[in-house]
């Protein structure tokens, strides 16, 4: 057996945490460019401070999933104020962003330079700025990933800027930062954490300490993701997924992701949909063409067995079977309200070109088994 892993340099997690941040910012740099996302009142926390007021300078603002041209404005931001550390506080897309500006900071060229797919894909030759995550929603687990997801609007996809220096120095993780997030966000963000979690698990290079990640974390999300939606103040169902995203982005860093996520870059970059409403569109139905490719064509899987104890930590049944995942997915996505596919957009018309990129997408190699085109349709056509 042979695995590696990789996280960010130190975690802290816990009620409060985010009054930590200002003591690390001090000690690396004396200027800092604050990444935050949509709402940016969420990181008053740190510009209140009393440590980063005087470092802090006017805060980047992230109001949708980052793209080529809005990372070159960030550097350039960072290099005119003369940062020399980065912040990111918000969802995924303001700590993607934070990643990508840190790593640019620090490396000459531009973001094609070195994004995979539609890039060079050179490796970035020094490491990055120093970056602090702080996530403001419980979802993608970005804070300790090593790549950033990136929108070419140009080529209708998302791709990663991905390198091990772009893992955070810092990652804090405060759950009551999260408190009072909308139903929607909380349900599309939870059960992205959710989804990664189980891909995570069933991968092709699931090992020892990913399965850890993902017998902890799936539980908390399976209790608490209804209390959160209907009860947004609940402390402790926000602290559970907030430490299941976080075990979410541990594993799906080091064990890969599957079917789901490999539908999520193609349709992200071609409509304007949030990451975690596409994943949680597909869920079911991407678990269920799974399941039954796994039992025509692969009926010693080891991921069948793993399906099956999925099914007993969503349910809390001894009893339950592999297909009860299935079942329990698609009640929640129905109780959580999570629009199709078509809502957004997405149309059949479109089916053949987004079927083949997600085949070819680098999520898609944890998967179980390779699917087949015709099965990759029906997933979409019964996301629609």
């Amino acid at each position: 057996m042979q695995f590696e892993f990789a996280t960010a340099g130190r975690i802290v997690f816990g009620d409060g945490a985010a009054r930590q941040v200002a003591s690390a910012v001090k000690s690396w740099g004396k200027r800092v460019l604050l990444v935050t996302g949509r709402d940016s009142t969420r990181a008053d926390i740190l510009r209140a401070d009393p440590l980063t007021r005087s470092a802090t300078n006017p805060p980047f603002s992230v109001y949708v999933e980052p793209t080529l041209d809005l990372i070159a404005q960030g550097v350039q931001q960072a290099r005119e104020s003369e940062c020399g550390v980065v912040v990111a506080i918000g969802g995924g897309s303001a700590i993607d962003a934070g990643k990508a500006i840190a790593g640019l900071l620090t490396n000459p060229g531009e973001v094609l330079d070195y994004l995979e797919v539609v890039g060079q894909g050179k490796p970035l030759q020094n490491p990055a700025a120093p970056f602090i995550a702080v996530p403001t929603t419980a979802g993608t687990g970005s804070e300790v990933t090593r790549n950033a997801v990136l929108g070419v609007p140009d080529r209708r996809v998302k791709v990663s800027l991905r390198s091990p220096c772009l893992l955070p120095r810092l990652a804090v993780i405060d759950p009551e930062l999260t408190l009072g997030l909308s139903p929607a966000v909380t349900a599309r963000t939870g059960l992205d954490a959710l989804t990664q979690l189980m891909e995570a698990y069933v991968s092709i290079r699931a090992n020892p300490m990913t399965d850890g990640f993902c017998e902890q974390g799936i539980p908390l999300a399976a209790r608490s993701l209804r209390k959160a939606f209907h009860h947004g103040q609940d402390l402790d169902a926000r602290r559970d997924l907030s430490l299941a995203a976080l075990l979410s982005g541990l594993a799906l860093a080091n064990a890969g992701l599957g079917v789901i996520h490999g539908f999520a870059g193609p349709l992200g970059g071609r409509y304007h949909a949030p990451h975690g409403a596409i994943c949680a569109a597909i869920l079911s139905h991407g678990i269920e063409a799974n399941l039954l490719a796994l039992w025509s064509r692969a009926p010693d899987s080891p991921a069948l067995n793993r399906y099956q104890r999925i099914a007993a930590m969503l349910s809390g049944r001894g009893d339950a079977v592999a297909q009860d995942v299935v079942t329990w997915t698609r009640e929640i996505t129905n109780e959580l309200e999570i629009p199709s596919l078509k809502s957004y957009g997405v149309e059949e018309k479109d089916a053949s070109e987004i079927c083949a990129e997600a085949a070819r997408s680098s999520s898609m190699k944890g998967n179980p088994l390779a699917l087949t085109p015709e099965e990759l349709s029906g997933v979409l056509a019964q996301s629609l």
